[in-house]
């Protein structure tokens, strides 16, 4: 007659008798659990608020998701296109800003002032940002009729004043504001002269343009977070072939690509705390199943079958990772909610908050699987085994051949075969968590392999320390023999803490690597020595009196930087003629009217990325923009014809760099040598780094001085980049040091989790005959080398992937030996101290006591 199988309702019951039969024990498996997962739920929670937040601010150094500038009024069928194009884009926005030039004039001054007129649809400008105006009101209010808005320096230079009005055109305007921030000053065109803004309206009211005036007119677009930019990008491109196109990343290269490296680090922290969850997880179920083999043993002996076993040790386990699931999402989810209210000073941008229900779902499988990964193996190996053998494990030898070993793994091919299942769906995790199917798979892969890298380490290094202490054992102290022979002790789990250990120095140390040099980086987009002054139209003649006006000018923090400019004309690229190009979609005004310098050195702020700059003042070449290159499809090696000043130049393309965005040389996308260009008639611009409140003063004097050199202010710009670069720092440094405390906990409850085999052992100690001293001796010695190995692993490969992630972000790398020695010693000291916090209650126990309780 066939055994009845237990049932799910008694083994549930008999799984809550155990758990309440020692809640001290079951405590710390939860408690294990919820900080891993509320790392996890924390980091990423935050992460994907705060990102958002950035993502936003950093639109509006444009004012839109994407800007098309052409040099012409648009036709009625690209207008009628961009509206198809606008009714396929569900929920997207677009309107027109027209900037010009034009002379404007104040009464009783009949006298007028060279202007750079910018007209916009106040009811739909900006789209991100605001235009910020003394007095406080809105802009829709501000340009309401015949209304306009100046920069400051207008009114210097007419000695004007709010209320007074201005002639545009022919038609009169009131000055209603002064437009002290403007959210695209950065990205707008560098217009001859002082900012007036008007309504379109009002524009087509003057009569300043039409056909054929000198005019540019941007397209903006606000565009669904679902909608592709490189698509609508695209289609833009083929609607209106001459625009020159851009999306908001490239209105300040230098802060997109620390978005961009802030996204890649932040996705990083949350994979470590991921991965540092796992671990925790890990070792706290093996530890809480390997106190409970001898019960399973005994439940055998009285005739429980394998099924039952599962059923019982399965439920309750995954009961215990569920408490703690459950208890860590709470935690993540209120670390997240309290952030704002305990460093809301401390944040420059507000961040909007939003339950995280992704990092709350990645939480609950990153749990639940590592629970399921961990636990499964050994009970499956309880399976087939009798009895007497899970009595014996404490003091079994492993296998010691290579037909063993294979043995003991074919037997375990079940196990195996969840391990894998598992680690598949951890990345599908990875690749939720990082929006990156890539990612996903090369985070299961590499994770494995690292996996399996560390456990052959520590099997070596293992193997190699019982080598050595074999044939000196008798020349040691005895307590210094018995703690290293503990390492590889029958039934001994030195392997896998040493394994969960390296991981977690690795993951830990190489996140605090990969911020440093990434804030390092960051830092130098919001540099007080970038100028945050422009200087307009200087003339040769004007250049030394320039640079003398500012080494005696006050508040000047850095010298004036400047850059010749010469109009040249491109006739061929690769031997195509422009005419013959027409079907690629590139804008035609900016070749026959393109902006070149020259320059026997990158530029300061310009990084070359492909090419070599040039040595010889004389060489044939030319450097082209990174971004401008891909536009025009070349690359170094190809040939182009240039036309400057009456003289054609056949050039070879040297180098591709890519422009900071902040620097005066990012004003121009051709670079040549200075042989070449330097006896051409050039205009020259400047750019200088002033504090902010003396630049009024400096804006009256150098008008007196040269009154035809116009100045633009970008002081406010620079503050807000650099407050969005402060909240990256900030952020990165709180939520890596948030990750980097988690896995301290976790590795420390990782070394922890041991403890009540060694109750066993001092027990077993102090029977025979060992003094207190002696104990504290021996697994200090245990605890310390464990550390040392695990660090020196850990320092090794944290090291090797920083290298390698830091060069996937373009940024240098350099070994930080003052980091390497406190993390390496730091386990030492962690492994110790975490060992000893657990284990030292049993010092001052009897051994009956410890007995009695386990």
């Amino acid at each position: 007659m066939a055994e009845r199988a237990l049932g799910w309702r008694r083994a549930s019951a008999i799984a809550w008798r155990d758990l309440k039969s020692a809640p001290g024990k079951f405590a710390f498996v939860v408690l294990s659990v919820a900080v891993g997962v509320a790392a996890l739920v924390g980091v990423r929670g935050f992460s994907e608020s705060f990102r958002t937040t950035l993502m936003t601010e950093s639109r509006s150094l444009m004012a839109g998701d994407l800007s098309a500038r052409i040099f012409h009024v648009p036709s009625a069928d690209e207008l009628k296109k961009l509206a198809m194009l606008k009714q396929g884009i569900a929920g997207s926005e677009s309107t027109w800003v027209t900037e010009t030039i034009s002379m404007a004039s104040v009464a009783p001054d009949p006298v007028p002032l060279l202007i750079s007129l910018k007209a916009v649809d106040p009811a739909m400008y900006p789209f991100y940002g605001a235009a910020q105006l003394e007095p406080q009101m809105s802009l829709q209010q501000a340009l309401a009729g015949d209304s306009a808005v100046v920069a400051d320096e207008f009114l210097i230079r007419l000695r004007a004043h709010v209320g007074d009005t201005l002639r545009l055109g022919g038609r009169s305007f009131k000055i209603t504001a002064v437009l002290s921030q403007e959210p695209d000053r950065i990205s707008a065109g560098a217009g001859m002269g002082p900012r007036v803004m008007i309504s379109n309206a009002a524009l087509d009211r003057t009569g300043l343009v039409a056909p054929g005036s000198r005019a540019s007119h941007r397209l903006l677009m606000k565009l669904p977070a679902q909608a592709d930019d490189a698509t609508v990008r695209k289609k833009v491109e083929e609607v209106l072939p001459d625009a020159q196109v851009m999306d908001f990343k490239e209105g300040n290269p230098a802060l997109s690509q620390g978005l961009d490296n802030a996204t890649a680090i932040l996705s990083l922290i949350c994979l470590v705390a991921m991965v540092l969850g796992a671990i925790g997880v890990a070792m706290a179920m093996h530890a809480h199943l390997e106190q409970r083999m001898d019960m399973l043993a005994i439940l055998k002996a009285v005739g429980a079958q394998s099924s039952d076993l599962l059923r019982i040790f399965l439920l309750q386990t995954m009961a215990l990772g569920l408490l703690g699931v459950l208890i860590g999402v709470g935690c993540g989810a209120l670390v997240m909610e309290a952030l704002p209210t305990v460093f809301g000073k401390l944040l420059p941008v507000h961040t909007v908050l939003h339950f995280p229900w992704r990092a709350v779902g990645a939480g609950f499988g990153t749990g639940l699987l590592t629970t399921l990964l961990f636990c499964l193996p050994p009970l499956l190996d309880v399976r087939a085994v009798r009895p007497i053998l899970v009595l014996r494990r404490m003091v079994e030898q492993g296998p010691s051949t290579a037909k063993e070993w294979v043995a003991r793994w074919w037997a375990r091919r079940l196990q195996l075969g969840i391990a894998v299942v598992v680690i598949a769906a951890l990345g599908g995790i990875a690749w939720a968590l990082s929006d990156s199917a890539k990612v996903g798979g090369w985070f299961a892969l590499l994770f494995s392999i690292a996996l399996i890298v560390l456990l052959l380490l520590a099997a070596v290094a293992l193997r190699t320390l019982r080598f050595v202490l074999n044939r000196v054992r008798l020349r040691l102290p005895s307590s210094l023999r018995h703690g290293l022979a503990n390492l590889y002790r029958p039934g001994n789990q030195s392997a896998a803490v040493l394994a969960s250990l390296g991981t977690g120095v690795m993951l830990i140390l190489a996140v605090y690597l990969m911020q440093s040099s990434l804030l390092r980086e960051i830092r130098e987009t919001a540099s007080p020595k970038l100028p945050n002054v422009f200087l307009i139209d200087i003339t040769p003649d004007e250049v030394d009196g320039v640079k003398a006006f500012f080494q005696h000018q006050g508040g000047v923090t850095t010298q004036v930087d400047l850059l010749p400019v010469v109009q040249g004309r491109f006739l061929t690229l690769n031997g195509k003629t422009l005419d013959q190009m027409q079907d690629q979609h590139f804008p035609r005004r900016w070749l026959e009217n393109a902006e070149i310098s020259w320059a026997d050195a990158p530029p300061e702020g310009d990084k070359v990325l492909a090419g070599r700059w040039w040595k010889d003042a004389g060489a044939e070449e030319i450097a082209i923009g990174k971004g401008t290159a891909d536009r025009l499809h070349l690359g170094v090696g190809s040939a182009v014809q240039l036309e400057v000043g009456g003289r054609t130049r056949n050039l070879k393309v040297a180098a591709l760099y890519r422009p900071d965005g902040q620097h005066i040389g990012s004003r121009v996308s051709f670079m040549l040598p200075s042989g070449q260009l330097k006896s051409e008639q050039a205009t020259w611009y400047g750019g200088a780094h002033i504090d902010a409140k003396k630049v009024p003063e400096m804006e009256r004097a150098l008008f007196a001085a040269y009154p035809t050199i116009s100045v633009i202010n970008i002081a406010d710009v620079l503050t807000r980049i650099e407050n969005v670069v402060d909240q990256i720092m900030f952020v990165v440094r709180f939520l890596a040091g948030f990750s980097i405390l988690a896995g301290l906990m976790i590795l420390a409850s990782s070394i922890a989790s041991a403890r009540f085999r060694r109750m066993r052992e001092a027990v077993v100690l102090k029977t025979l005959g060992a003094t207190r001293m002696r104990i504290v001796r021996t697994f200090s010695v245990e605890f310390s080398v464990l550390g040392l190995l695990a660090g020196s692993v850990g320092v090794v490969f944290a090291n090797l992937l920083t290298r390698v992630l830091l060069r996937r972000l373009e940024i240098g790398f350099h070994i930080d030996w003052r980091a390497a020695g406190v993390a390496l010693v730091g386990t030492a000291i962690l492994a110790t101290a975490t060992g000893w916090i657990a284990s030292y209650r049993i010092l001052g126990l009897r051994p009956l006591e410890v007995l009695r309780e386990e």
